[in-house]
């Protein structure tokens, strides 16, 4: 069964802008694949690995070829699952909204913890770096208060939009859309956020 693995990074719950525009992007999604599976992954309701001294030895300890301490081992282990769990999905949605002009805190440490050597990239001196996570099709549902059009003064801000679409291309996502509610602190706001839950449910029925 075919598993959609929605990454939610806002703690707002039905006051998030990008959380509900998700939503239509999930109702839709269920409707047209009435056999594919749905899993949320709330990261505020998850526990997050530490990348402390000791996981972070650890990777240093993989980037260098040798072996782990016990502890490193040990700290590895939620490393590990927290990457198996992202790759066990066929396809994967992330909603976020923007936090001072970039993304999360608790999205940010999940990038952290998953983005490894070995794991979801690697390196060869002559061709460079490669994304190992392949073959999965990436919706990204953002949201920001204010707005960042291309080209303008205001896109220099924007901090979300550039870095979720290169660094999970970095680690192998080629297939990446990208639909954003802009303007969510200015009067306009739910009209906005109505042309994007349109955006949002005709997305999802052909994702």
């Amino acid at each position: 069964m075919p598993k959609l693995l929605h990454i939610q990074s806002s703690p707002m719950g039905e006051l998030s802008f990008s959380t509900r525009a998700a939503k239509a992007f999930v109702d839709a999604y269920a409707g047209a694949h009435p056999g594919d599976s749905v899993e949320v992954l709330d990261l505020w309701k998850t526990e997050l690995p530490q990348f402390d001294f000791t996981a972070a030895s650890g990777k240093y300890k993989i980037m260098r070829g040798l072996p782990h301490a016990g502890d490193e081992a040990r700290a590895w282990e939620g490393v590990v699952r927290l990457i198996e769990h992202l790759k066990s999905a066929d396809k994967v949605l992330v909603s976020a909204g923007m936090w001072n002009f970039s993304i999360p805190y608790r999205l940010k440490q999940y990038l952290d913890v998953i983005i490894q050597p070995g794991y979801t990239f690697s390196f060869d001196p002559e061709k460079g770096y490669s994304g190992l996570v392949t073959g999965k099709p990436l919706q990204l549902i953002l949201a920001s208060g204010g707005e960042y059009p291309g080209g303008s003064p205001a896109a220099g801000l924007d901090f979300q939009k550039p870095y979720l679409e290169m660094i999970f291309g970095f680690i192998g996502f080629t297939d990446i859309r990208t639909l954003r509610v802009e303007g969510t602190l200015t009067p306009d706001a739910e009209s906005n956020l109505n042309g994007i839950t349109e955006a949002a449910s005709s997305a999802g029925k052909v994702f």
